[in-house]
């Protein structure tokens, strides 16, 4: 878990992870700024090793990241110190976001690599990829707030693991999250801070709602994220303990750069 927090976090950076694999991995979105870089820093993961990044959607803390991962890896492609392609996944609206900020933001020199050697793949709903020895199907979660995607994953392993981006599960995708080994859910607070957090007016749930939701589709994993950081020394106990009450499976509210075993 590069990052476990929601937006507004400055105690832990954004909601952002990278799954591992024997022959590689998948980055999942980049937070909200150059801060990515001590994230991978303090994480053991070298740019180098990044070849391919889902970017969920447009909101500034998911896809901010991946511009200065386009300005750290064009360079190095340039003096030959990047093998390879560096592909982008996402919808749409996604890519045409990140080439109008790159052509505002970055020197000529820089977006050079973009559509070259480094490629920005249009994904639609339900399509699916072989990611570095992953089986992964994209899918739109149906948001009313901004267009958003999320993924199924089938590891090696054969297990799978879905994220359903950063808003509550919605039933248009329950063929990818039902039965799932790990669900990926945000989760803004915890139901007793709702009026102060107002999660709701967010597109945004509690720790309960996503336990809930866990429950009835018959996840054995549920990985809480995207949270508030006002009590990030109390919260994996506290977020665990609201989810348990109506989940019978494992709860996991990992912190900034925990490595969880899949």
């Amino acid at each position: 878990m590069l990052g476990t927090g929601n937006a507004m976090s400055t105690r832990c950076y954004n909601t952002c992870f990278f799954l591992h694999t024997p022959a590689g991995g998948l980055m999942v979105d980049g937070g909200g700024g150059n801060g990515i870089f001590k994230q991978l820093h303090r994480a053991g993961i070298p740019v180098e090793r990044i070849h391919h990044l889902f970017v969920t959607h447009c909101h500034s803390d998911h896809i901010l990241g991946a511009l200065w991962l386009i300005r750290k890896i064009s360079p190095m492609l340039h003096r030959g110190r990047y093998t390879g392609t560096f592909t982008i996944y996402c919808h749409d609206e996604v890519k045409e976001t990140l080439l109008t900020i790159c052509r505002l933001t970055l020197p000529a020199k820089i977006t050079k690599a973009v559509g070259e050697n480094i490629i920005i793949h249009v994904v639609k709903d339900g399509e699916q990829a072989l990611i570095d020895g992953m089986k992964v199907t994209f899918f739109d979660i149906a948001s009313t707030k901004m267009k958003q995607f999320g993924f199924c994953a089938t590891m090696p392993s054969g297990k799978r693991v879905t994220c359903l981006g950063d808003e509550p599960y919605n039933e248009r995708n329950e063929q990818y999250v039902k039965g799932c080994d790990w669900m990926l859910s945000e989760a803004f607070c915890l139901d007793k801070d709702k009026e102060i957090f107002r999660p709701y007016e967010k597109h945004h749930s509690t720790a309960l709602d996503a336990g809930l939701q866990a429950e009835k589709l018959g996840v054995k994993n549920l990985l809480l994220y995207h949270t508030e950081d006002t009590h990030l020394s109390s919260r994996r106990e506290n977020y665990t303990l609201e989810a348990q009450r109506v989940f019978s499976g494992n709860v996991h509210v990992p912190d900034d750069l925990e490595t969880l075993y899949i």
